[in-house]
C-alpha cells in the first residue's frame, strides 16, 4: 500500500520518469521516509505498552543474568533473523528496546542480525546462488549479530547513549511504576502511550528526513559499475575495499542480491560480493544518520567499526571456504 502510495505520488501526481535517477530516488525517499515513520510510530506505541504492563525489570534482570551463558545474544539474533527489516526500519524497534531498558549489547545482536537475514532475501538468495550458500550466509548473519553484540556489549556503552534516550527510558519507568501502583485502567493510559509515541516520532522525523535522502540519493544516481572495478578477484584489498564502498551505500537485503549475482557473474569473488552485500545492508550513512538520535557519535563510530571488522573477516572467510 505504501509503495502504491509512493508509486502513485511520484510517478503520476509529479510526473516523474519511472525508469530516470530522479524518478528512483524521490520514489525511493517517500517510500522509505513513509515506512519508517509509521514503523517508529505502531512501534513506540507497542513498546509503550509493554512497559506499562509488563515488569521490564524483570525482563532486563532476566537477560542480563549469568545463567543463560550467552543465550540472550542468540534469542536476540534469532529475533532480528525472523523480523524483514532494512537497517533503518531496524531502528524503530531498536529504540523500543533502549527504551524499555533491554541490555545494549543484546539490543545491538538484534540491530545487527536484522537487515542482513530477512525471508524474502533468503529466499532470493537461494534461487540465485543455492541453498549451501545460502545456509553458510544465514548462519554468518546471525552468528555475526551475536559476536558483534556480545563484544559491543562487553565494551559497556550504554554512558554513550545520548541524554534523550536517557530521559525516555526514565520517564517509562517512572510512568510504568505510577500506573501499576494506582492500576490504571488501558482505556486511559492510551492516549499517554499514543503522545509519547508521537514526541518519539517528532524527536528523529528530522533525522529520518536527512538519513532516507542520502539513501535516495545514492540509490538513484551511483551506477554499479561504479563499485565493481574496485572489486575484482585479483585484488588483495578488494574484501576491505568493498566494505568501504559498501557503506555509503543504502539498500535492503533483497534489493542488493540481484546486484551481487551482477558482480559475481563479472568475476568477483563470492566472499568480496558477500562482504559488500553485508556492508550495505548493515551499516549505511542513512543508518548512522538515524542512530544519532540515540548514540553519540563515538558510539555509532565502536559500532561501524566492530561490525565493519566482523564483516571484513568473514569476507575472507567466505573466500577461503568457497
Amino acid at each position: 500500500m505504501i509503495q502504491a502510495f509512493a508509486d502513485w505520488l511520484v510517478y503520476g501526481v509529479l510526473g516523474l520518469d519511472a525508469q530516470s535517477h530522479w524518478g528512483c530516488a524521490v520514489n525511493f525517499f517517500f517510500y522509505d521516509t513513509l515506512k519508517i515513520t509509521i514503523l517508529l510510530f505502531f512501534i513506540s506505541i507497542l513498546m509503550g505498552i509493554i512497559n506499562a504492563y509488563f515488569p521490564i525489570d524483570r525482563l532486563r534482570n532476566y537477560l542480563t543474568g549469568r545463567k543463560l551463558y550467552g543465550l540472550q545474544y542468540l534469542m536476540a539474533a534469532l529475533f532480528g533473523a525472523i523480523t524483514p527489516f532494512c537497517s533503518c526500519s531496524s531502528i524503530p524497534l531498536f529504540i523500543g528496546f533502549v527504551k524499555g531498558g533491554i541490555p545494549l549489547g543484546v539490543t545491538l545482536s538484534f540491530l545487527i542480525t536484522s537487515p542482513l537475514v530477512n525471508e524474502v532475501a533468503v529466499a532470493m538468495f537461494a534461487g540465485s546462488f543455492g541453498w549451501y550458500i545460502t545456509g553458510i550466509y544465514i548462519a554468518s548473519g546471525i552468528l555475526m549479530g551475536m559476536l558483534g553484540g556480545f563484544i559491543l556489549g562487553r565494551m559497556r556503552l550504554d554512558r554513550y547513549l545520548t541524554p534523550w534516550v536517557q530521559q525516555i527510558q526514565a520517564q517509562s519507568q517512572i510512568e510504568a511504576v505510577a500506573w501499576q501502583s494506582e492500576h490504571v485502567p488501558f482505556t486511559h493510559r492510551l492516549p499517554g502511550i499514543t503522545r509519547e509515541a508521537l514526541g518519539i516520532v517528532r524527536g528523529v522525523f528530522v533525522y529520518i528526513i536527512i538519513g532516507i535522502a542520502i539513501g535516495a540519493g545514492i540509490h538513484g544516481f551511483v551506477p554499479d559499475d561504479f563499485f565493481a572495478q574496485w572489486m575484482g578477484r585479483d585484488n588483495w584489498y578488494a574484501v576491505p575495499a568493498s566494505v568501504i564502498l559498501a557503506v555509503p551505500m543504502y539498500a535492503n537485503a533483497a534489493g542488493i542480491v540481484p546486484i551481487i549475482q551482477v558482480f559475481v557473474a563479472k568475476g568477483i569473488s563470492i566472499g568480496t560480493a558477500l562482504a559488500f552485500m553485508m556492508a550495505v545492508v548493515g551499516l549505511s550513512l542513512p543508518e548512522a544518520t538515524l542512530l544519532k538520535k540515540v548514540m553519540t557519535w563515538r558510539l555509532i563510530g565502536i559500532f561501524f567499526g566492530v561490525v565493519a571488522t566482523i564483516i571484513i573477516i568473514s569476507g575472507y572467510l567466505f573466500n577461503f571456504i568457497l
